[in-house]
């Protein structure tokens, strides 16, 4: 990842207004690069950052990590050709069989990931699947709720990165599963809305194994300065293409070895 910065400081904080305005309110904003059409990645994290700086001073708690646009269907899906990662706070979390509301999102999408919950701290560069398989204290089954706030969900790498991955929500739920007791590459998922099957797919459609994008997730964050905290939760990114949700809509998740998780869709 090229960590050029083209921003200035007065840029970043002008685009995390803009994002953070855009989260909290809930509408739709032109993507950033419209305005900076020059904006790199590192800008994006660059946004992300001071984001995540508000949030906390705010009384968020940071609890972990999300590995965004890992498979190939979400690449293709959103037209982008890196993963990237955002940032999960405690606000972020809804129990599973909630209600959530849609009121305060955007574009409410669903999608099925395999969340890994770390017992060891873990460093980049450097980092590998195998030194997460040997980190992670368990796994279990969520679905994330993305949101980007970009106008008609389209954006491109840049600003979705400042736009936090489009996170917004997520359930966990299942049965957590210690990972030397599952095979991790070839977990079948398939979400239903109302009953009716919508998506299906398999783990390795994250970059071959779902560790890989936690590998992805520390060796990031070593770019950025940071590393993974023991106790961290993180997702490894979509296993189907992301499905579009609305009020009224009953979701469930159903994962092979690892049970469902669900919620309900209200204004």
């Amino acid at each position: 990842m090229s960590m050029n910065l083209t921003l200035s400081r007065e840029d970043v904080v002008r685009l995390c207004e803009r994002v953070e305005g855009a989260q909290t309110r809930a509408y739709a904003i032109p993507k950033l690069t419209n305005e900076y059409p020059d904006m790199t990645i590192a800008d994006g994290y660059a946004v992300q950052n001071e984001l995540r700086k508000r949030f906390i001073a705010q009384g968020h708690k940071l609890i972990g990590w999300k590995a965004g646009l890992t498979s190939k269907a979400k690449m293709q899906q959103m037209g982008v050709d890196v993963p990237s990662i955002g940032f999960l706070t405690d606000r972020m979390a809804r129990p599973e069989n909630s209600a959530i509301s849609t009121a305060d999102l955007v574009h409410p999408r669903v999608e099925c990931e395999v969340a890994f919950v770390m017992k060891d701290e873990l460093r980049g560069p450097g980092c590998t699947a195998s030194d997460v398989l040997a980190a992670t204290d368990y796994v279990l089954p969520a679905v994330e709720i993305i949101d980007s706030r970009f106008s008609g969900f389209k954006f491109d790498l840049a600003s979705v990165v400042a736009d936090n991955a489009s996170s917004a929500r997520f359930v966990g739920g299942g049965r957590p599963r210690y990972v030397e007791d599952l095979d991790l590459r070839t977990l079948g998922v398939v979400i239903e809305i109302n009953g009716e099957i919508v998506a299906t797919g398999a783990s390795a459609a994250v970059m071959g194994h779902p560790a890989e994008a936690i590998a992805m997730v520390v060796n990031i964050l070593a770019e950025l300065g940071e590393s993974l905290p023991a106790g961290s939760f993180v997702m490894s990114g979509g296993i189907t293409e992301a499905v579009a949700v609305k009020p009224g809509d009953n979701v469930v998740a159903r994962f092979q070895d690892l049970g469902s998780v669900s919620m309900r869709f209200v204004d």
